[in-house]
């Protein structure tokens, strides 16, 4: 018989259920509400939210005049943000508290001469909208530590995080550069929920068989806890829904864990709970 151990915490983070709601809201008295890009990273609830009136864009542009606008847990830059404004728009604001505290840092420091270094991905969302707090030459984007060392000589330099990276990396770049600069702040905006799932699959990972991941293969967070599973040489596999279970996969292991991105809504973990548990016998629903 097979146990199933679920990571805890897993699935949606305070941020992104927070944002989720405030749509929902919206969609359930306003009618047809317009996202600027998707209001989740998971193909899945997109195509649930859609069937309830959302309307994905991917600009302000394409968003009529006096529309109803949400925005997701990302944030969008000031920019971006006047547009709407100009548009006469009603924003639905679901802007991640974290996102915009790592917004306010960035601004002020800024604001006081530093060169900001943001560690993540350039091509995320996120840090578009972080980026667009502060002068444009006045920015570099970093993945580790390696490129940190790359980016030139400052004499003072503002450290932030995208909330979804891992501490380590952080604390990587932040070493890279302290013997160059005469003077380094660094703030850590790594949101608790990222820290605490990255804990949970470490510590899942050291006491099972396998581990499925499930989220959307464009989130990133959900691809930060495959990738911490399969540093720990333990057997993983990313799945999106419950239709992608692998039989094959699962034969001959007696302890199968569950971990679940922060955009995995709770719909999508029990679905894959009871695909498991119809495929075989399972014993329980344990978490570490």
């Amino acid at each position: 018989m097979t146990e199933i151990v679920v990571a805890k915490p897993t699935g949606l983070c305070f941020g992104v259920r927070r944002a989720i709601q405030r749509l929902e809201d919206a969609l359930s008295t306003q009618g047809v509400v317009y996202a600027l890009g998707m209001p989740i990273h998971n193909p899945q609830e997109v195509d649930r939210l859609s069937r309830k009136g959302a309307l994905v864009v991917e600009a302000p542009s394409d968003i009529p005049h006096r529309s109803k606008v949400f925005i997701r847990a990302h944030g969008i830059s000031p920019d971006v943000y006047a547009e709407l404004e100009a548009k006469q728009c009603e924003i639905i604001d679901g802007t991640c508290p974290f996102v915009k505290k790592a917004q306010d840092h960035a601004r002020s420091l800024s604001g006081e001469g530093y060169h900001i270094v943001i560690v993540g991905d350039n091509e995320h969302p996120e840090v578009k909208a972080i980026r667009g707090c502060v002068r444009e030459e006045g920015v570099s984007v970093v993945g580790g530590a390696d490129e940190a060392r790359s980016i030139g000589k400052y004499r003072r330099i503002g450290v932030i995080s995208q909330t979804t990276q891992k501490e380590e990396c952080l604390a990587g770049v932040a070493a890279a550069l302290v013997a160059s600069v005469d003077e380094l702040r660094v703030f850590n905006t790594i949101c608790k929920a990222t820290v605490e799932r990255q804990q949970g699959i470490r510590e899942l990972a050291r006491n099972v068989d396998g581990v499925i991941v499930i989220g959307g293969r464009n989130s990133a967070n959900t691809g930060k806890l495959f990738d911490i599973v399969r540093s720990k040489k333990t057997d993983v596999m990313w799945i999106e829904h419950a239709e992608e279970l692998d039989g094959r996969w699962l034969a001959g292991k007696q302890r199968i864990g569950i971990a679940a991105g922060a955009s995995t809504p709770d719909w999508l973990i029990d679905q894959l709970k009871t695909a498991l548990a119809t495929s075989q016998g399972v014993k329980g629903d344990g978490r570490l």
